[in-house]
C-alpha cells in the first residue's frame, strides 16, 4: 500500500487551507523580494510547499541541505525536481573538513552515544549549512505543521527566528491527510521512503519506520527522551510576528 493509499483523504476546510497556504506564499515573495527561500527537507510536506511554489511561478528560491548521510532515495528528489519543474534547487553540504574530523574523533556511530555528539554531528551537517543558506536572506519557508509533535504545537503562522529573520510555516495548520490529499489530486513527486512506514525522514541513521500506533515522530532519534526529538534548526527562541 502506497502513503497516498494510506493517508490521502479529502477533510473539510482543506480548499480554505490551500488558499491560506498560496496567499502567504504570495505575501512572503512580495515583502521579502529576491531574498526568501523555501528550506527544504525534501519530505512530503516541504514537496508540497515545491509544487506550489513552481505551478504558481512565485520567486522563491529553494534550497536543501544535502548532509551527506542521506538516503539516496532522498537525495534523488533533488533531481527529480529539477526535471520536473524546470528550477534550480540550491543544495548546502557541510564542510567536508569538519565532517571527517568528528568521524575521526568519535566514530561514525557517535549519535547513538550521546545527545551531546548527536547534536554535535547535527550542527555540523545541518545547521552550520543552513547558515550559509539563510545569511543573503530576510525570510525563509518551512513545512512545519502544528500535528506534527507536541513541540510544533504552538508554533505561529509567521515567526521571528533568533536572528530576525521571518520564518514562515506555510502548511502549519494542515493534516497529514491534507498534504497526501494535495500530493495525490496534483501528482507531486515524492520519497519512496514515505512508503515504507517512515511519515519523518532524515539522515539515514537517525530514521526508520514506524509501527501500528507509534507516533508520526517516532521514527526519528528513536533512542532518545521524546522532549529531546530536534536537531536544532526548528528549536531556536521564536516570536509572532506583527500582523501586516
Amino acid at each position: 500500500m502506497s502513503a497516498i493509499d494510506l493517508y490521502a483523504r479529502h477533510t473539510a476546510g482543506f480548499e480554505e487551507r490551500l488558499a491560506a497556504t498560496l496567499q502567504t506564499l504570495r505575501d512572503a515573495a512580495a515583502a521579502h523580494p529576491g531574498r526568501v527561500v523555501q528550506s527544504t527537507s525534501l519530505g512530503a510536506e516541504d514537496m508540497v510547499i515545491t509544487d506550489l511554489i513552481a505551478r504558481h511561478q512565485l520567486p522563491i528560491a529553494i534550497g536543501t541541505l544535502e548532509t551527506g548521510a542521506l538516503h539516496a532515495e532522498t537525495v534523488a528528489l533533488i533531481g527529480r525536481i529539477e526535471q520536473r519543474y524546470g528550477v534550480a534547487v540550491e543544495v548546502y553540504k557541510p564542510v567536508a573538513d569538519a565532517v571527517i574530523e568528528f568521524v575521526r574523533k568519535n566514530g561514525d556511530k557517535a549519535m547513538y552515544e550521546s545527545l551531546a555528539l548527536r547534536k554535535g554531528c547535527c550542527g555540523i551537517r545541518k545547521l552550520e549549512p543552513l547558515g550559509r543558506m539563510l545569511a543573503p536572506r530576510t525570510a525563509w519557508i518551512t513545512g512545519l505543521r502544528r500535528e506534527q509533535s507536541n513541540n510544533r504545537g504552538e508554533m505561529q503562522r509567521i515567526e521571528a527566528d533568533d536572528a530576525g529573520r521571518a520564518k514562515i510555516n506555510a502548511l502549519i495548520d494542515w493534516s497529514w491527510n491534507d498534504v497526501w490529499h494535495y500530493i495525490q489530486q496534483n501528482d507531486v513527486p515524492y520519497n519512496p521512503l514515505h512508503d515504507q512506514f517512515m511519515p519523518s525522514i532524515g539522515c539515514a541513521p537517525c530514521t526508520r519506520a514506524i509501527g501500528v500506533g507509534e507516533d508520526f515522530r517516532a521514527g526519528r532519534w528513536w533512542w532518545e527522551d521524546e522532549a529531546a526529538k530536534e536537531c536544532g534548526l526548528h528549536v531556536h527562541q521564536v516570536e509572532p510576528l506583527p500582523a501586516r
